[in-house]
């Protein structure tokens, strides 16, 4: 079943919306280069490199969780705007730290953002577009003047040693925007989005075990189901087929031509889906944001990574219309459409400024600076 917001839907129709006004993005120092892959995978760098785009993944240190790597991006993304104040906080992730609670209130709380709004979007790899139309629809309604949307992954703690076609691709890393309410007339405004779901699909990627399911069935699970499982053949089709309507369906209801797009993100699958994806839009490479070979598939934190990236390298211009298209586990996929906006300098993604996060977070573990550094 497909959600689409109807042609008068208000989120859509009504001037007010979210508008960026700060992003940034971290990865773990460790990174691990093609070459270093275990050598029981039996691959080497242009092997990798031919069927995934991807050079090197990072990968948390032991002791470093999910939560800590949001806080890092998050800590960034608040001092590119400026240090404001937020009024909720949205994670997007896979692999939150625990079951329950949700990690949005730890967040806010680590960050010392007070007793604000907080909670979790879980729609695997397309978790950052379904928590910017979270972001949207509370800020346009009045719930909230600001948001904080964060979306983090630890994905090395869902891989089967061994299993080398997951292995290979994906990376642990976490980004985060910081968005206000605004008219949609202003650069950084979210003028169109689009979400879907087909739940026939949910056993094409999946970690079968670990929740209610094994709890009240155990004897019809093995320790093997606490891994991450993808069907890659199929899931290639569904994420190129998916991807492509709906980036088709935002550029739509932004009024927008394929022509008209300056820059393109996809979520970082691999780089085979992305071309397949900027084919069939059309979008041509040159206007592709991508980051996958340094970083990577890092899940929901792929496309704002990507982004924050970008924006460091001084690659996006304020006033360039961006399009982005996720596809994710259960099915998930969703689709936005935005106008970049002016930007005070953004960090590398790759580097530790831990001043920045500090002033955002009094309560923090003292031992995670060590753990990160």
């Amino acid at each position: 079943m497909t959600f689409r917001l109807p042609s008068a839907a208000p989120l859509l129709r009504t001037p007010q919306t979210a508008v960026l006004e700060g992003i940034a993005g971290f990865v773990p120092p460790d990174a691990v280069p093609n070459h270093a892959l275990p050598a029981a995978w039996d691959v080497d760098d242009a092997w990798v490199r031919r069927r995934t785009g991807i050079g090197e993944r990072r990968r948390a240190a032991p002791g470093v969780t999910t939560g800590d790597l949001a806080v890092e991006a998050a800590g960034r993304a608040l001092a590119v705007a400026g240090g404001p104040l937020v009024d909720a906080v949205i994670v997007a992730t896979s692999t939150p730290d625990r079951p329950m609670p949700a990690m949005a209130p730890r967040l806010a709380t680590r960050l010392g953002l007070g007793e604000i709004a907080a909670w979790d979007v879980s729609a695997a790899c397309s978790g950052f577009v379904y928590g910017l139309a979270a972001a949207v629809g509370t800020l346009a309604s009045g719930c909230a003047d600001r948001v904080l949307l964060v979306a983090a992954e630890v994905y090395s703690t869902l891989l089967d040693p061994q299993d080398r076609s997951a292995g290979i691709v994906f990376g642990d890393g976490a980004a985060a925007v910081v968005l206000r309410r605004g008219e949609r007339a202003e650069l950084g405004g979210v003028l169109a989005l689009d979400l879907g779901s087909d739940g026939s699909g949910d056993q094409l990627i999946q970690v079968a075990g670990g929740g209610a399911q094994e709890r009240s069935r155990p004897g019809e699970f093995g320790p093997d189901d606490r891994y991450f499982r993808m069907r890659g053949r199929e899931v290639f089709q569904h994420a190129v087929t998916r991807m492509t309507q709906s980036a088709h369906t935002v550029l739509k209801r932004a009024d927008w031509a394929a022509e008209d797009v300056d820059r393109f993100c996809a979520h970082q699958a691999n780089a085979r889906i992305l071309s397949a994806v900027g084919d069939r839009i059309p979008v041509p490479g040159e206007r592709h944001v991508t980051n996958i070979a340094r970083v990577g598939n890092t899940g929901a934190a792929s496309i704002p990574l990507a982004l924050a990236d970008a924006a460091a390298r001084g690659e996006l211009r304020a006033g360039e219309r961006l399009l982005l298209t996720a596809f994710g586990a259960g099915l998930t996929w969703g689709s936005a459409a935005l106008v970049w906006p002016e930007l005070p300098t953004v960090p590398h993604i790759d580097t530790i400024d831990t001043d920045a996060v500090a002033h955002h977070e009094p309560a923090a573990d003292p031992a995670l600076r060590t753990r990160i550094a």
